[in-house]
């Protein structure tokens, strides 16, 4: 694999710059696939060690069996949870963990999302660290996806991408690269924007920055020359 020479400016004009290469070449990526909120935040504990048909599958017999509020799947018996879940791979240990969201949800703003969303952006994400099975990646998804908060997510395609194109080391942590983003990505729309940019390495991490790279046509080559 060929490493992109590393932009020059400070991490907005990268980050600017790689942006608006992605933009250019995937357009707008319409994430979080979800009818709701609710379910977005379902499918962002789900996804964790899972490929995303899995989840699907998952979403939908969730779905069949009207449990796709709070309270109707608190009110499942686990066995029954575990099943339904059991697409998605580690059913039991997302069963609890998904219990113990929807119980803070309740507990929190009384299982509402339009509640939850009124509380300050870092309280609420302190909250959701401290709910079992919920990390950063987690974490930051829900307040992103879920409820249009600016906050940047790192997950392993963005990492792969910045440490291969120079914008970021392997060793650095998760909210040294998160902050970053934040703080470069200024101005009207930052959620939306933010959004857009994390579908897009996304996509790119699948259809040229795999494991094993395929460069040939991808949107960052500009970068190389």
């Amino acid at each position: 694999m060929s490493r992109a020479a590393r932009p020059s400016g400070d991490d907005a004009a990268k980050l600017g710059e790689m942006a608006a290469l992605l933009g250019r070449a995937f357009g707008p990526q319409g994430w979080w696939p979800a009818k709701t909120p609710f379910e977005m935040m379902v499918g962002a504990i789900l996804t964790q060690n899972a490929a995303w048909k899995n989840v699907e599958r998952a979403i939908a017999n969730l779905e069949a069996a009207g449990a796709l509020r709070p309270a109707r799947l608190l009110a499942l018996r686990r066995p029954r949870l575990e099943k339904l879940l059991r697409p998605s791979g580690y059913f039991r240990v997302k069963a609890a963990r998904l219990v113990s969201f929807c119980r803070w949800l309740d507990e929190r703003a009384g299982g509402s999302i339009a509640k939850l969303a009124e509380a300050p952006m870092d309280r609420l994400r302190a909250e959701l660290l401290s709910v079992h099975g919920v990390g950063p990646e987690t974490a930051d998804s829900i307040l992103l996806y879920g409820l249009g908060r600016p906050v940047f997510v790192v997950d392993a395609y963005t990492r792969r991408v910045l440490t291969r194109h120079g914008l970021a080391r392997d060793s650095e942590p998760y909210d040294s690269i998160r902050l970053r983003f934040e703080r470069a990505i200024r101005g009207r729309n930052r959620a939306r924007r933010m959004n857009e940019l994390h579908a897009q390495i996304v996509e790119l991490a699948k259809r040229h920055c795999r494991t094993r790279p395929r460069c040939e046509g991808c949107p960052l080559e500009e970068w190389n020359r």
